[in-house]
């Protein structure tokens, strides 16, 4: 304990690190505010409605995402999502189509152009979900909770056609916000933002647990300190799923400059078990609701009906499947074994025992597909365990923070953020956060 509080008065010690961590806990301050500012026009004591139909589902995946804001008929309630698909689909544009591909390899200036083309594309879907979300928020409360359109007189065009504009004003700042503590504050700003929203529902979900326990014969206090605890185990699993990696060897030749030599080292490629993060688990959660769009036809309800119940086996299983395969599709999206052989031969690099060339692309790939496989089993079991819970009698609140998602992103955020932290005591010659003075398994090659 003694340590744990010397480090904190380290970290306020560097004045750089100390003006950045104020300067994001301000910024988050202001986001936080912001998800309670309801949307102009809308009577804030008629929202229940809305409140208590954003709680399961992809709908309670937004939700959470947007720290309640969703529900709430915030200003931000679309939050960084728009940005995060558009971000997504650049991702996948840059694999498939040459033009993006040869902008990735421009470095700063194909980057900034990527960046504005993410920005418009957000735009572009905010213009596509805003009209969508104003659908849904008059379809889940009732019509005497439109100020404007009762007492003002305006019509309810006019009425969406603005709200629009404000939850597009909304996702612009939250991204603005994002950028400026990437910039000048601590961690991935976008990324932070998501965890704080996820964090703020989190006291929620324990008081209604605790609330639950207490008032009915299941268990009481001693059944909700073994889900605490078996809690504790799932977090640590999750953090040994997101720093997990396998280490390739790579053997540097010499080089001569004048008189002297330099390389001939051996140093390592770390690749990730988990190299898709929560990607899998978004693909499949979208695509396990997509059936119950059709659910008002006849020949569709079982099928939704199937679909629709997150604690049934069918609905675990197909899920399950989905994230295996698309943690498959996303690695190879995102892991290039050519792009590395390349970069390894042009700084003279090569894999002890294998030929540089076509055998190294075969070699790397070999590799990602035999540690993908229990990465994608793994994160398949986490994504499921908020229903196994659900089973054993864990409230839907709680429950979601058992796996998923949800739990996934609080920890990545959370070692990323922890890391540059310790980045900056170690420059500063001081001891990090951890006993070893570094985040195993967080830092690259």
């Amino acid at each position: 304990m003694k340590k744990f509080i010397e480090t904190i008065k380290n970290i306020f010690k560097i004045e750089e690190l100390r003006k950045r961590l104020v300067y994001t806990f301000i910024l988050i301050l202001i986001y936080r505010f912001g998800c309670f500012v309801v949307l102009p026009g809308i009577d804030a004591s008629m929202l229940a409605g809305l409140q208590s139909n954003t709680q399961e589902g992809l709908v309670g995946l937004l939700n959470m995402f947007s720290g309640g804001a969703f529900g709430n008929a915030s200003i931000f309630a679309l939050g960084v999502m728009p940005y995060i698909s558009a971000s997504i689909v650049i991702q996948l544009l840059g694999v498939f189509v040459p033009y993006f591909r040869k902008l990735q390899m421009e470095g700063e200036s194909g980057r900034k152009k990527m960046n504005q083309m993410t920005r418009w594309l957000t735009i572009l879907i905010i213009c596509i979900q805003g009209p969508a979300y104003m659908a849904a928020v008059h379809n889940q409360i009732p019509a005497a909770a439109f100020v404007a359109v009762n007492q003002l007189g305006w019509s309810n065009f006019m009425f969406n056609l603005v709200s629009t504009i404000i939850l597009m004003a909304g996702s612009m700042f939250v991204m603005w916000l994002g950028e400026r503590i990437t910039d000048r504050g601590i961690g991935n700003g976008i990324s932070l933002i998501i965890m704080i929203g996820i964090v703020a529902r989190l006291p929620y979900a324990l008081m209604a647990e605790f609330q639950e326990k207490l008032s009915t014969n299941n268990g009481g206090l001693l059944l909700l300190i073994v889900e605490l605890v078996l809690w504790f185990f799932v977090i640590v699993a999750a953090i040994a799923l997101v720093q997990a990696v396998r280490r390739v060897p790579v053997q540097y030749a010499k080089r001569v400059i004048g008189n002297r030599q330099y390389g001939g080292v051996r140093q390592y490629i770390p690749l990730k078990i988990n190299a898709a993060g929560v990607m899998p688990i978004i693909f499949a959660q979208a695509l396990m609701l997509f059936p119950l769009i059709f659910s008002r036809w006849d020949a569709t309800r079982g099928l939704a009906a199937t679909l629709g119940n997150y604690q049934g086996f069918w609905y675990n299983f197909i899920f399950f499947i989905l994230i295996v395969v698309f943690t498959y599709f996303y690695t190879a999206v995102t892991v290039n074994p050519t792009m590395m052989s390349e970069s390894m031969k042009r700084d003279g690099g090569f894999i002890p025992g294998v030929k540089p060339g076509k055998k190294t692309v075969e070699y790397l790939d070999g590799i990602m597909s035999k540690v993908t496989f229990p990465g994608s089993i793994f994160l398949g079991i986490i994504a499921i365990l908020p229903a196994i819970a659900r089973i054993f009698g864990v409230t839907n609140a709680f429950a979601s923070f058992y796996g998923g998602t949800s739990l996934l992103i609080l920890v990545g955020v959370v070692l990323d953020t922890l890391q540059q932290v310790e980045s900056y005591l170690l420059m500063r010659h001081y001891d990090g956060l951890m006993k070893t003075g570094r985040l195993s398994g967080r830092s690259g090659m």
